[in-house]
């Protein structure tokens, strides 16, 4: 799902364009649909989405971890359109959940950061050891949420054991507001590359 809004409830907005690349990388079919982002209706958008490619899946794989809001929906569109659900990650401990990631050879990027403690230096940086530290000192400080899962931030993976080439994300445009705090990056010249 792409919105057209950065505030989005359900869908993440910066680079979400760039799945297409995670997919090749995968070697897996992809569709992209496009939603105005707006507060429930994009539930209709998602429905949409689905409903257009049912017949040739079987569930719907999501990565909440702990956003009942998400978790909810998305059970909600799986009941109607007669799908299972599938939520591996649902209620994992946070920052092992992280640790995993990144013990499993996971390269994740900070898209997006809108929380106390997170500044424009988080925008594009891996999660790494040292983050994941970070995030944590910023949880018992401040109360984030450790996967950003309350829209504290975005990330995207860029590799992954499981990805034929590697997401090289180009040259990254940082968009930050200083009145809000909150910014995320642009990447215009994103492509695959070899391991």
């Amino acid at each position: 799902m792409i919105p057209a809004r950065s505030d989005s409830w359900m869908f993440h907005h910066p680079c979400a364009e760039l799945t297409k690349l995670q997919a090749e990388a995968m070697g897996i079919k992809h569709v992209m649909w496009e939603t105005a982002g707006e507060k429930e209706k994009e539930l209709e958008d998602l429905t949409a989405a689905i409903r257009s490619i049912k017949d040739d899946i079987d569930a719907v794989v999501s990565g909440a971890v702990a956003s009942r809001y998400q978790k909810d929906r998305i059970d909600a569109v799986c009941k109607e359109l007669d799908l299972r659900s599938i939520c591996p990650l649902w209620g994992k401990d946070q920052l092992k959940l992280l640790r995993d990631e990144i013990d499993a050879g996971l390269e994740i990027v900070m898209t997006a950061a809108a929380a106390e403690g997170l500044d424009a230096s988080w925008l594009g940086r891996r999660i790494d050891d040292a983050a994941t530290n970070e995030l944590a000192a910023l949880n018992k400080k401040y109360g984030i949420n450790v996967a950003l899962e309350g829209g504290e931030g975005e990330t995207f993976v860029t590799d992954a054991p499981f990805f034929k080439k590697k997401v090289d994300l180009g040259k990254i445009e940082k968009v930050w507001d200083d009145d809000t705090s909150s910014g995320y990056i642009i990447c215009k010249d994103a492509k695959l590359v070899n391991k």
